[in-house]
């Protein structure tokens, strides 16, 4: 019952084409702002916020827990909310991990059947998207576990499998949306080839614009072991992209 109900709240997000295309444009224009190279994007994009002694939760994460509590009650119309108000963030990052848009949408279900049956224990200690990629985090580095590396699918073995070249980073395009595409398909090779916590790290902190503390505790590490991190794969991306990017 629940999962029939989960695919029914996910129906919107099925259409392969559809997805990918949003989550590339949202991948260019969020990770490299227009007319910017990559050797612009400076270090103040990643140097950790400084902790602020208040610790009221902002309005946002307020209604969150106001309908995880409902929830706790057995409320399903306030589950039926929390899903649709955050699916969108746990289909993206996982899609993101995954590279699979069906393996994306499976483990969101996942995500939010346990969510669901977790209710009962749920006490609002933490901001509510805290808690809910913490599970997420768990379900995607299993999958990548059950995986294996040897049989992850990378988007270049990907192309090669379908017999699509990718464009040299060095021709020149006439048509801009062409040269928009080669930059989105860069960009989604080289995140998607970093190492699974950064490949983490970054997908939180650029696309669902999460302040650094919130990130510490979903990955369970040090703000120092985070900074490093995702300073690590702002290095690896910038020598990755730096050909598409050069002015």
């Amino acid at each position: 019952m629940l999962q029939a109900r989960l695919l029914q709240i996910f129906s919107r997000w099925r259409n392969l084409r559809v997805f990918r295309v949003f989550t590339r444009r949202m991948s260019a224009l969020s990770m490299f702002p227009t007319n910017t190279s990559l050797i612009a994007w400076n270090m103040s994009e990643w140097t950790p916020p400084i902790a602020k002694s208040d610790t009221t939760l902002p309005a946002s994460d307020d209604e969150d827990v106001r309908l995880m509590m409902r929830v706790k009650e057995g409320d399903v119309r306030a589950f039926e909310r929390l899903v649709e108000n955050h699916q969108r963030a746990v289909i993206g990052t996982v899609m993101r991990m995954l590279n699979n848009l069906e393996d994306a949408h499976d483990i969101a279900q996942q995500v939010f059947v346990r969510v669901w049956r977790s209710a009962s224990r749920y006490e609002p200690n933490a901001k509510f998207t805290t808690w809910l990629f913490t599970i997420t985090r768990n379900l995607v580095f299993n999958e990548l576990r059950r995986r294996g590396r040897k049989k992850e699918v990378s988007i270049q073995e990907t192309e090669e499998a379908c017999h699509i070249e990718p464009a040299s980073p060095r021709r020149v395009q006439p048509d801009v949306t062409a040269e928009r595409e080669e930059l989105e398909n860069a960009i989604d090779h080289a995140i998607h080839s970093l190492p699974e916590k950064q490949r983490l790290a970054v997908s939180l902190r650029r696309y669902e614009d999460m302040p650094y503390e919130e990130i510490c505790a979903i990955l369970n590490m040090s703000l120092p072991a985070v900074k490093s991190l995702l300073f690590r794969a702002r290095n690896e991306l910038k020598e990755k992209l730096n050909a598409y990017l050069e002015d």
